[in-house]
């Protein structure tokens, strides 16, 4: 197992961020290939292997309890799915070591149900994307034509874990144990009303949707990717299919426009920095400067 960074993230959504931020813990590698990955750096080896360091089980633990010593609401783990054996016995060591902080399952969705099962005991909240349901889409931007099927599925299945979970309460009450997150693409449109007729139809009143309007292109990667902004058009477009959906519990990010598209630079980490993101949005907590 490799961690690129571990932080104090305060741009997650605001039940995961609460008043102390989301101890949010970067695993290097991923098993995705996305053109505009915004951690690209730690995610897949451009050039040279990719940035992090290899932790041990016990230093994993020790990362957590740094998290929750700065004030961590729960220990965030991104994009880990290729590392579920070492991360669960990572995961024992903290508990032993007396952090009892949720732990939030921060994926791609590109998993199969195998992992997910031996997750159960060890994840608390799922925030899995819900990027595309067109092959086509997952194959040119992501490098996964199966991406759909095995993503729907995946989520069904974090779905039925959370809800299945004692201590997750009946009824609503559990939608918030998993929060599907879809970035709109620029372009695509069609895509993004392809997922929220999914997400109506298979876990509206069981889940939250989180719209993302975030998307950035990524300077100087030559991967093909949409090279603009969501714009107020698109925008428009999507909330008012939210309205035709019926889709009312979840978060929508703002767009941004004109000369505030610079303030999306924010969103690009650096891991080659202490501290990847701006100060605003997290605080560093290792590995020490």
């Amino acid at each position: 197992m490799r961690i690129g960074a571990a932080v104090i993230h305060k741009g997650e959504e605001p039940p995961l961020v609460g008043t102390g931020g989301s101890g949010t813990i970067f695993v290097s590698g991923c098993g995705l290939g996305c053109a505009f990955c915004q951690n690209y750096q730690i995610s897949h080896a451009e050039g040279g292997e990719a940035l992090g360091r290899e932790v041990s089980p016990e230093t994993f633990a020790r990362i957590c309890a740094a998290l929750r010593d700065k004030g961590a609401e729960n220990i965030n783990i991104v994009t880990g799915s290729h590392a579920v054996p070492a991360l669960i016995e990572g995961i024992c060591a903290a508990r032993r070591a007396g952090v009892r902080l949720p732990v939030l399952w921060n994926s791609s969705a590109y998993e199969n149900l195998g992992t997910l099962e031996m997750l159960r005991e060890y994840v608390d909240i799922f925030l899995p994307d819900l990027k595309t349901l067109d092959s086509g889409i997952a194959a040119k931007y992501f490098n996964a034509p199966d991406y759909p099927s095995a993503a729907a599925a995946a989520i069904l299945k974090m779905i039925e874990t959370a809800n299945g979970k004692p201590d997750s309460g009946a009824g609503e009450n559990t939608r918030e144990n998993v929060i599907i997150r879809h970035l709109i693409l620029p372009g695509h449109l069609e895509s993004t009303r392809q997922v929220l007729r999914w997400f109506a139809d298979n876990a509206k009143g069981r889940a939250l949707l989180s719209l993302m309007t975030q998307y950035t292109p990524i300077p100087g990667r030559e991967k093909p990717m949409p090279n603009r902004y969501v714009n107020r058009e698109e925008y428009e477009t999507v909330l008012k299919w939210l309205d035709e959906f019926g889709i009312e519990d979840g978060f929508c990010q703002e767009l941004v426009t004109g000369n505030d598209l610079l303030s999306y630079s924010d969103w690009l980490p650096d891991f080659r920095r202490h501290n990847p993101f701006s100060s605003e949005l997290s605080v560093p907590v290792w590995p020490d400067p």
